[in-house]
């Protein structure tokens, strides 16, 4: 007669699972792993172009802390189970709010920012407001936000000033301690003496010659990170990211054992909000000028980041570490293209098959977790 007492092994309630399988469940997998072909394939291509160069790699990653300031928010959202599609048009109606305060009406530059960054947080949780309270999907609200702000950012200058660039930032924000915060750059010192000693390039004739070629890292990249490395902690080490995750696989169960789901969603709009206004104010600072037609396009840029980096559509499932990597794929992929001499215009069908390899991958990912055929 058998033993009724079965070991550990033979439960099956209790099951093991192979390392290959919880490799394949974690979200950034992916993007890891487009991340080593992408630089592999640049390595081969632009060597010797100066993409991995002092310049070269302060060009590249100016660019992906563009897109990884605005995937932080869009990715923490999706994770929500919830889009926002007027990301691009906040940018530019952001930096328009600068402008126009700072410059047509003189306000102080600190100020200016202050304001802006108050309204546009104000209209992040009008938009997830009006999600929560009337059940509307969150695609079709902010698809029309995306269209209110556009027309705004570019009818108010037009009245105003006659025209839908502004420029004049640089000379109201010197000075401005607010403003160094977004526009300038820190560790100079540390790359003059790189420079001193050889370790990185330098400027060999005319005004500039003996200083180093980068003298620093611009703010602009220092807030990608800040925020990637804000979220991924918020994300994985409190009960505020469980709210996050929970909200965004089953909303009713997790509003059944008390998870506030209607202010977790309200709060992630008007974080994504307030990366949308932290990238726009690093943007006129950057240039100078504040146009109506910035952002442009971006909101789809951070969704594409965040999808890369392994976020699924439905909600519930995605990391900030892959979305991070996803924004730099993206913009190594931007550069790459021009420093190997490849017509530009392939960049967009890149985007578009990698996006598809994304969703693709994501779809096996989902079926793999939910046990679907």
């Amino acid at each position: 007669m058998s033993d009724p007492v079965q070991s550990g092994s033979d439960d099956e309630r209790v099951k093991s699972t192979s390392p290959l399988r919880k490799a394949l469940l974690r979200p950034e997998l992916g993007a890891i792993f487009g991340t080593m072909v992408v630089f592999a394939m640049f390595a081969l291509l632009a060597s010797d172009s100066g993409m991995f160069s002092a310049a070269g790699i302060l060009n590249w990653s100016t660019v992906s802390a563009q897109f990884a300031i605005i995937a932080v928010g869009a990715c923490l959202l999706m994770i929500a189970g919830e889009f926002d599609l007027s990301i691009g048009s906040m940018i530019g109606f952001a930096g328009m709010s600068i402008a126009l305060l700072a410059v047509t009406f003189g306000w102080p530059m600190w100020a200016a920012i202050l304001v802006t960054f108050g309204v546009c947080l104000a209209i992040g949780a009008l938009n997830g407001f009006i999600v929560v309270k009337t059940g509307l999907p969150s695609f079709i609200v902010t698809l029309a936000l995306l269209f209110i702000l556009r027309g705004f950012t570019i009818f108010v200058p037009q009245t105003l000033e006659r025209k839908t660039i502004i420029g004049g930032i640089r000379e109201a924000a010197e000075g401005d301690w607010v403003a160094s915060l977004f526009g300038g750059k820190i560790l100079q010192p540390l790359f003059s003496w790189m420079g001193d000693n050889g370790w990185i390039e330098v400027y060999d004739r005319g005004i500039n010659a003996g200083k180093p070629i980068v003298d620093g890292i611009p703010a602009l990249v220092v807030w990608a990170l800040v925020l990637i490395v804000f979220a991924h902690v918020l994300l994985t080490r409190t009960r505020f990211g469980n709210w996050i995750f929970a909200s965004g696989g089953d909303a009713r169960a997790a509003s059944y054992v008390g998870v506030p789901v209607n202010r977790v969603k309200i709060l992630m709009f008007v974080f994504t909000a307030f990366c949308a206004t932290v990238l726009a104010t690093c943007q006129v600072m950057e240039f100078g000028s504040a146009g109506a037609d910035r952002g442009v396009l971006k909101e789809f840029e951070a969704i594409i980041s965040v999808v890369i980096g392994g976020a699924l559509l439905t909600g519930g499932y995605g990391s900030i570490i892959g979305a991070g990597l996803g924004a730099l794929i993206f913009g190594v992929v931007q550069q790459g293209l021009f420093f190997a001499g490849v017509e530009s215009s392939l960049f967009r069908v890149f985007l578009g098959l990698i996006l598809l390899l994304a969703v693709v991958l994501n779809t096996y990912i989902r079926r793999l977790i939910t046990g679907e055929r």
